[in-house]
């Protein structure tokens, strides 16, 4: 028998017969790793663990809790989802379903509408299919016989999916007992791998995500190997609920999404104060770090958007208008204004780097059954900035970015991790400047000592990218901060500055945000703290509780005070009693609730009462004062 070479992940070398799968290597290393084995990658590639070994090559044999392990078991699972749907409701076509970020889909087309008791009736069904121990097996078949198997299963989605592949490619299914599913897997091995799962939710999803195109209905689900490991993930889901932005934006009367401009949120007067204790935080941060604020218009002429290359690679997510009998288009991007700021006058080289920042509102249109509070609207304002420079400088304004963001990031209290990500199937440019990008974007992670994922193929269009996943405290990651490279720019639009040389050169681009969009960071922000905002951030920060009548003049003179000082503050003058006012400053989330009473009055002093802490006793209104003050300067969290 034939012998082939595989290199494991450690370095290992093992030598096995031509043919032998990768259950039977993952055996012969250990009875306890073939066990846990969910999948594999060889040579990089995912492939289930019923491959055959034919030729020398790297393996990495993978159970649940590695990164890229957890797709094969949520794969698995949407495809038991899909047999369990097609058993309970016969007459349902098939159209997709992918492992997701924590989770699985499938869409379906089905007359029957699904509704939150069908998900129990399909959990049911599915855990059947699961004690059933049905194996998932792989076979292939031509382009005709394929497009012959769907049309006999009434299977029309699947066949459009099969039409639009090269004709002479080979084309794979799974099968698990009775049930056949057109997928490229991987797969596990066997249903019975599927222990923990829950069916989540119900939603509508266009075919192809094309609004032009029939509506289906998207069931969610989750998965893990672990029951404890699933009791975690839902206690995680009920906790996003109580801390949903929407809700708590609501209750706090901060902002609001209206019917006459959907994706286009309101501020009220209480976000309008978190939103510009942000802005005003920015603004002073930057300053300290030479960074000088621009304004560019909301509208610019079409032209300027052919010339920046975003009406090639953008358009379809653009407002328009028309001005003068000219097109014009509402920005989607800030840049393009920044460069047009650039080139107002001649630059020498010892201008550079030039640090341009701008709280600029773009627009983009996003479909309808995308848009999401907050997280996912049309207009919005992004801490642009736009850093010129000297190919010399590229490295260290880099690095300076990345500080600046670390800094920001530690005021709020997240965690983050970084995600570097390369040149896309659509980009513009040379291979020799994109690998030089790249290549800089890399020194400086590795300069820094950083850990960081490469994300190959997702950069944007003109450059690299740098891009930092905030984590917030129940675990979940929000890409915010971003850092861009940018050859293409510079050049598309002709820009210089004027060398040691006495001749024009070309800058290099940096494009960069931090919050990423002011609104979605609110968003958040609201959803990390549940709406406790630390005392710097919080809209009131302190509300004055007299307890009768008499007690009013001295809240007042108290409250005018603190005003003075900078201190948001409020006073409850209402008619109620004492317990029901501080129960309603606690549901409003102020930090501080300050209780004035007889001897307050007396001894010039406040019963101090902490969102967080309970009581603190009585102090002297001076000294909380003074107190809250250094609070608020330290922007402590």
């Amino acid at each position: 028998m034939a012998k082939v070479k595989v290199t494991l992940k450690d370095g290992t070398v093992k030598e096995v017969d031509k043919g032998t799968s990768i259950h039977d290597i993952a055996k012969d290393i250990s009875e306890g790793l073939a066990r846990v084995a969910i999948g594999a990658e060889v040579n990089d590639e995912a492939v289930d663990l019923t491959y055959k070994v034919e030729e020398n090559c790297n393996l990495n044999i993978l159970r649940f809790e590695d990164e890229d392990g957890k797709g094969f078991l949520r794969h698995t699972s949407a495809h038991i989802m899909a047999q369990a749907v097609k058993r309970l409701y016969p007459n349902t076509k098939l159209a997709i379903g992918p492992a997701i970020d924590n989770g699985f889909y499938y869409d379906f087309d089905s007359e029957h509408k699904f509704t939150p008791e069908d998900l129990e009736k399909i959990e049911a069904e599915m855990k059947k299919i699961v004690k059933e121990k049905l194996s998932l097996e792989r076979f292939e078949l031509s382009r005709e016989e394929a497009l012959q198997l769907m049309k006999e299963q009434g299977e029309d989605y699947k066949v459009e999916l099969i039409e639009d592949l090269p004709a002479d490619e080979t084309i794979s299914f799974y099968r698990q007992g009775e049930f056949v599913d057109l997928c490229a897997g991987p797969h596990v091995i066997s249903t019975d791998k599927v222990k923990a799962f829950k069916l989540l939710s119900i939603a509508g999803a266009y075919w192809r995500g094309d609004e032009k195109n029939k509506m289906l209905q998207r069931i969610y689900g989750t998965s893990f190997e672990k029951k404890k490991d699933l009791e975690d993930y839902l206690h995680r889901l009920e906790e996003a609920k109580k801390r949903d932005h929407r809700k708590i934006g609501k209750e706090l009367d901060l902002f609001s999404l209206q019917d006459e401009g959907p994706g286009f949120p309101f501020f009220h007067p209480k976000g309008m104060v978190l939103r510009n204790q942000l802005e005003d935080f920015w603004r002073r941060e930057h300053v300290k770090r030479n960074y000088e604020e621009i304004k560019t218009p909301i509208i610019l002429n079409e032209a300027l958007w052919h010339q920046s290359g975003h009406w090639d690679h953008y358009k379809e997510n653009m407002y328009f208008t028309n001005i003068d009998e000219q097109d014009y288009a509402v920005k989607p991007m800030n840049c393009p204004g920044s460069i047009l700021m650039y080139k107002r006058k001649m630059h020498s080289y010892r201008d550079l780097p030039i640090r341009m920042g701008e709280l600029g509102l773009v627009h983009r249109h996003e479909l309808s059954g995308a848009l999401h509070g907050l997280m996912r609207v049309r207009c919005f304002t992004q801490d642009d900035a736009h850093i010129f420079m000297l190919p010399e400088q590229i490295k260290d304004e880099i690095i300076g970015v990345i500080d600046f963001v670390d800094y920001f990031y530690n005021i709020f209290g997240f965690k983050y991790h970084i995600e570097l990500s390369t040149r896309p199937e659509n980009s513009m440019g040379t291979d020799e400047e994109w690998e030089l990008a790249i290549s800089s974007l890399k020194k400086a992670l590795d300069e820094k000592g950083l850990t960081y994922k490469i994300n190959e193929g997702d950069g944007a269009f003109y450059g690299p990218k740098i891009d930092f996943h905030l984590e917030d405290c129940i675990g979940r990651t929000w890409q915010c901060g971003t850092i861009q490279l940018d050859f293409q720019m510079p050049q598309r639009f002709d820009i210089h500055y004027v060398g040691t040389d006495g001749e024009k050169h070309r800058p290099i681009m940096i494009h960069r945000v931090i919050f990423g969009s002011i609104e979605r960071f609110i968003g958040i922000l609201i959803e990390h703290y549940a709406g406790k905002f630390p005392t710097w951030l919080a809209p009131v920060q302190v509300k004055i509780l007299p307890i009768t009548d008499s007690h009013r003049e001295y809240a007042l003179n108290l409250r005018d005070k603190m005003a003075e000082e900078g201190i948001r503050v409020e006073v409850d003058n209402r008619n109620e009693k004492i317990g029901f006012k501080i129960r309603e400053a606690q549901l409003s989330r102020v930090p501080y609730m300050l209780v004035i009473g007889d001897k307050e009055v007396e001894t010039e002093s406040v019963a101090v009462r902490s969102r967080d802490k309970g009581e603190l006793g009585v102090v002297k209104s001076n000294d909380f004062i003074q107190d809250i003050l250094k609070e608020i300067v330290s922007k402590s969290i």
